[in-house]
């Protein structure tokens, strides 16, 4: 799967502030309209056959809100914590009334009705028939493609579509035309061979147990159960989770600290075939590492390392979205040094890490980001990154060789940045959960405080690469770890007492 951003609940509202800063202008200028490897066309699709397409609708004073979050970002200022309501960011962003007039309009006289938008009134997602779409958007021709590899069938345009002129100042960009389920990043890896003479402190892969070891949680650090904290975890590729599945997986891992077995709520479609094991992972983890903390599912239909895209001029390393924003806390992967041991990390070659192409580089990050580059020794060459975008990732976390109930399999050594994610934002909720029990507010938008405490509260850690593009010049390696922030395992990976004690502090 594409990243995933599992999130402490109180992080959410903010969010929703983050997500609408990063206003798009169409299908970005790198991204090809063909499909995938792995993807055939079956051939055009009939004109009454239904689709869905979603509408971006152009927003209003960004740059106001931009100037909110950083104010109830940042530790210094006097607005820190002091967050909107969701209601107040409707009101602050919702597009203006010609604007939505204007796309009403638009739409009715294609005969489009059955349209839902949401409290924002920014994204609008109407259900269509093929002939309508190609009507509203010139250019678009839609196919039905197959996935090779499991990927299902899925319905896009291999062309671009174009908006007429007089909607071109009020919808920045169509989604569901162009973009392809991308393949999970969970892989299940061969466990490394167990020389067995002496067994004595091995595991045989990652669990809560060990995650709850390697970053020094006790038995007590878990929620009080409190209705003010909760937690919430995203799935955006069509896999889902099974309750039955969450119970088993507590029963066998969860025996040494209190937890909850189930999921609180489930917004969403909630799909009934078989689990996902990207979902399954995030939900036990997320819930396992933020234990007893009411959890929230987000479920909607529709890791590289540094990545690698195939420019007009060579290749280049290809960021990824939404890791790459500067509006979201990004976590990078590890490894135990000794897979069967809890060692110090180095880190996991899938580690997911760059610069953005379109993001520039936020003022947050700016020292950090700077040392890295002057100090570094051993840099791939500098065409392949842009150094002035967001840098990413900001801390990291274990990734490789987790154990994980999918369909009542206990399945072992799955691995990728999905599992680190949950399990740094797990953690973070039990940080809200002290918090909020200290009559603070939670922490929000973690970044600015994050690059202001220079790695207190992590471990930092400074050994191995991550994979590139498989060329001759950079022979699949991409950047490196050191001391201090690198684009690898950013700051480093959580030690929860000394976390817990930096971010205590109002």
């Amino acid at each position: 799967m594409g990243r995933e951003v599992c999130v402490p609940g109180p992080l959410l509202l903010l969010l929703v502030a983050l997500c609408v800063c990063a206003r798009g202008l169409g299908p970005e200028p790198d991204q090809p309209f063909l499909p995938p490897p792995g993807w055939v066309s079956l051939g055009r699709v009939g004109p009454h056959e239904s689709l869905s397409l979603t509408f971006a609708l152009r927003q209003q004073n960004l740059q106001q809100l931009q100037t909110l979050v950083q104010d109830v970002s940042d530790p210094g200022s006097p607005r820190y914590g002091k967050y909107l309501l969701l209601e107040d960011v409707a009101a602050l962003v919702r597009p203006s009334t010609l604007t939505l007039s204007t796309v009403y309009k638009w739409l009715v006289a294609a005969g489009v009705q059955d349209c839902q938008t949401v409290i924002t009134e920014d994204f609008l997602t109407c259900q269509m028939t093929v002939q309508q779409a190609e009507q509203l958007l010139p250019g678009a021709e839609f196919h039905r493609f197959v996935g090779r590899l499991g990927g299902g069938r899925v319905v896009r345009s291999p062309h671009p579509y174009s908006l007429p002129g007089a909607l071109a100042a009020h919808v920045d960009f169509v989604g569901g035309l162009h973009r392809f389920p991308r393949a999970s990043s969970v892989q299940q890896r061969s466990g490394p061979r167990l020389k067995v003479e002496d067994s004595l402190g091995l595991h045989l892969g990652v669990t809560p147990a060990v995650i709850r070891e390697r970053y020094n949680l006790t038995a007590q650090d878990v929620g009080s159960g409190s209705a003010n904290n909760s937690q919430a975890c995203a799935q955006f590729l069509e896999q889902y989770f099974h309750d039955a599945d969450l119970e088993e997986f507590m029963k066998l891992f969860g025996k040494s600290f209190p937890h909850k077995d189930s999921v609180s709520r489930v917004v969403g479609q909630q799909g009934h075939g078989r689990a996902g094991l990207e979902a399954s992972l995030d939900v036990q983890y997320l819930m396992s590492a933020g234990a007893n903390i009411s959890t929230w599912v987000y479920s909607s239909p529709g890791d590289s390392g540094a990545g690698c895209f195939s420019g007009p001029k060579g290749h280049l390393f290809r960021p990824s979205f939404p890791a790459s924003s500067p509006y979201v806390t990004t976590v990078g992967g590890t490894s135990f040094r000794n897979p069967f041991m809890v060692t110090e990390e180095i880190v996991d070659y899938i580690s997911g890490g760059g610069f953005s192409n379109i993001f520039p580089r936020p003022q947050y990050q700016d020292e950090a980001v700077s040392h890295f580059l002057g100090s570094s020794t051993h840099l791939p060459p500098s065409h392949y990154y842009n150094a002035s975008g967001r840098a990413y990732p900001d801390v990291a976390a274990l990734s490789d060789g987790y154990w994980v109930v999918s369909n009542h399999v206990p399945i072992p050594w799955v691995s990728g940045t999905s599992a680190s994610t949950p399990v740094f934002g797990g953690l973070l909720s039990l940080v809200n959960e002290q918090r909020l029990l200290n009559g603070r507010p939670p922490l929000g938008f973690l970044n600015p405080r994050l690059y202001s405490m220079q790695g207190r509260g992590l471990f930092d850690v400074t050994q191995g690469c991550h994979e590139a593009c498989l060329d001759e010049e950079v022979q699949g390696q991409g950047f490196c770890s050191k001391s201090g922030w690198d684009p690898v395992t950013g700051w480093g990976t959580p030690n929860y007492p000394a976390l817990l004690k930096a971010l205590l502090d109002p």
